[in-house]
């Protein structure tokens, strides 16, 4: 089969086509024909060696954990999916080696949920990472109830795309930071206040908006924000970090509750998303279509950053 491979950390002119062998799908696992796979910046932090000693790893590594496609062949014990069924996923394992910018992957069936009815391969692979993300932080975490306050950081990238409706689903009123051409993209998601942070020191503007402090910040962008948002939570309030996590000691001090998170693959709750996405609670984020053998450019353009929405490989 065609896969994007790496024999080594680099810049992204590490990633070449290659031919792999056709995996197999042992007990309880499921193959499935990949017609769509997102590019997520995870990807390429692993590719550049950020993550080198966060995940363990094998090369040649397959980058890419969301895909869509057609069930291929069931493993033994499978027992409630069938060959053709239309289906999405996220795919992390413990070790990077095995992704999803490939033709054919293999996947404990948990993993899996149906696509949701009506969208595309394209539409439904740039959901699973960001949309469990969302949800794993507002609901499983943070448990996000009407009336709180929420700021998400970047909020007109992959994952503020899904948690800026996911928490206005949830009752809360939600502030995100975006730069000023993306201010519509996020109202139009949902978002009560945007906040120009080109422009802007988000604190100045969360303590006039809200003197005592929010309740919940997701941040996407890790570096000196984690620290800087502690100071605008409210007492018993809650960071959830999607990089670096900020100074463990001082937010215990603050009696704040952190988390840095690296969604789980649960297909159960993907099935509960699916059918928000069907109803358009969780409408489709903005998408930029590439096929798989431009997967340098899609990296470059991730890397650098100000990505509205997804970007997505399609295969042919």
């Amino acid at each position: 089969m065609k896969a994007v491979t790496y024999n080594a950390f680099g810049d992204p002119e590490v990633l070449k086509i290659s031919d792999l062998p056709l995996p197999e799908p042992g007990a309880g696992e499921i193959r499935v024909k990949i017609s769509a796979a997102a590019v997520n910046p995870i990807d390429w932090k692993i590719r550049n060696g950020q993550f080198e000693c966060v995940f363990e790893h094998a090369f040649p590594i397959t980058p890419g954990w969301d895909m869509a496609g057609v069930i291929d062949t069931l493993g033994k014990g499978v027992l409630d999916w069938r060959a053709g069924d239309k289906v999405y996923a996220y795919t992390r394992f413990a070790r990077a080696e095995v992704g999803t910018y490939a033709e054919y992957i293999v996947v404990p069936e948990s993993y899996l949920a149906p696509m949701p009815r009506g969208f595309s391969y394209v539409e439904a692979a740039s959901i699973p990472l960001v949309a469990l993300t969302a949800w794993q932080t507002f609901i499983d975490f943070a448990k996000l109830t009407p009336g709180q306050v929420t700021l998400i950081h970047a909020g007109a990238g992959g994952v503020g795309s899904l948690a800026i409706p996911l928490a206005k689903h949830l009752g809360a009123t939600v502030i995100t930071t975006a730069q000023v051409d993306n201010h519509g993209y996020c109202r139009e998601l949902g978002a009560d206040h945007c906040i120009d942070y080109q422009a802007d020191d988000y604190r100045s503007v969360l303590k006039g908006l809200y003197p005592d402090g929010v309740d919940v910040i997701l941040d996407t962008l890790g570096g000196e924000t984690p620290n800087e948002s502690l100071g605008v939570l409210k007492p018993g309030g809650a960071l959830i970090c999607l990089n670096d996590p900020p100074d463990e000691d001082r937010a215990k001090n603050l009696g704040l509750r952190v988390l840095r998170l690296y969604a789980e693959p649960d297909g159960k709750t993907l099935a509960k998303i699916t059918r928000l996405v069907e109803e358009g609670v969780l409408p489709i984020p903005e998408i930029q279509i590439f096929p798989l053998s431009a997967a340098q450019k899609a990296h470059t353009l991730s890397e650098a950053g100000h990505v509205k929405g997804k970007l997505v490989l399609k295969f042919i």
